[in-house]
């Protein structure tokens, strides 16, 4: 599918902005990961939206696509993304945390639309790689994306999974990589450096691609083009900016886990929709 034209554009990002505003709308009465949240929308929205077979009239048809969020801790981008495709009733993003429902900091599957629990990091590529087995034994055409984070990466399993996929030749089966450049509250090249990240995928044996995970026409390129080749896993990698849309918190190691009063998240969402208003300070913020 290709997408280049100004107004589909403009379609997606007026739904991401709208996705961002949920995730915004979440931190808070307990909080959430915002900052790695903002930064998988855009190809949370895309996804959804553009490549994958998945809405509510399927979703537990065997001829459907998979999505697999991996760093499950991004689930607000998730269910606000699910909000605006019409898979969640918006109104229960306010129940997140309470005990008479299942939105928590976690993906859960009884919630429609998510097919596996996430939340210990780096297993679902090998769920992933189980579904994309599956399909290919029953000769379908069913596409397996497998969302993770670039702090995921330093999971043996996610490494393990690599081989696997290329091993089994799972062409159908597509890692997606969130490529911020933030774990927890500390930038990945200052723990463990994944750079070059591009070679070390190719040298297990996949085809990759890196792209601006914020620009629609790339994500949108990228995805038209797959497979990249076939007989091997794809991969692509998406440079993102964590807390992307919230200049105040761009970029920052502290703004990972975030438990905001009401007033800031209306001060927040102003500053989302680019609205006058008092930027917060570093000291205003309830952070955990």
């Amino acid at each position: 599918m290709n997408l280049h034209t100004t107004t589909t554009f403009k379609h997606l990002e007026d739904i991401a902005l709208k996705v961002r505003s949920h995730v915004v709308k979440m931190a808070t009465n307990g909080g959430c990961f915002i900052g790695a949240s903002l930064s998988a929308v855009d190809v949370l929205v895309y996804l959804y939206t553009e490549y994958l077979n998945i809405h509510s009239a399927n979703l537990n048809d065997p001829e459907r696509d998979y999505l697999l969020l991996s760093k499950g801790h991004d689930v607000p981008a998730l269910y606000g993304t699910f909000v605006e495709l019409g898979l969640l009733e918006g109104d229960r993003l306010g129940n997140h945390l309470l005990l008479d429902d299942h939105i928590y900091w976690h993906p859960n599957v009884k919630i429609k639309g998510v097919e596996f629990h996430s939340g210990s990091l780096g297993h679902l590529p090998s769920v992933a790689i189980g579904i994309a087995i599956d399909i290919k034994l029953r000769n379908g055409k069913n596409k397996v994306v497998c969302v993770l984070g670039d702090g995921e990466l330093n999971e043996g399993t996610c490494w393990e999974a690599a081989l696997v996929a290329n091993a089994y030749k799972l062409d159908n089966l597509i890692f997606v990589i969130d490529r911020n450049q933030f774990q927890a509250n500390m930038a990945t090249e200052d723990l463990i450096p994944l750079e070059p990240l591009k070679d070390k995928f190719e040298s297990f044996g996949a085809v990759v691609r890196r792209i601006d995970g914020h620009d629609f026409a790339q994500i949108d390129e990228a995805f038209s083009a797959l497979p990249f080749e076939e007989g091997k896993l794809q991969v692509i990698i998406a440079d993102t900016i964590r807390g992307k849309g919230l200049p105040s918190i761009e970029r920052r190691a502290d703004r990972w886990f975030c438990n905001f009063t009401t007033d800031e998240i209306e001060q927040l969402l102003q500053e989302l929709y680019g609205e006058p208003q008092a930027f917060l300070t570093s000291n205003t913020l309830v952070v955990r």
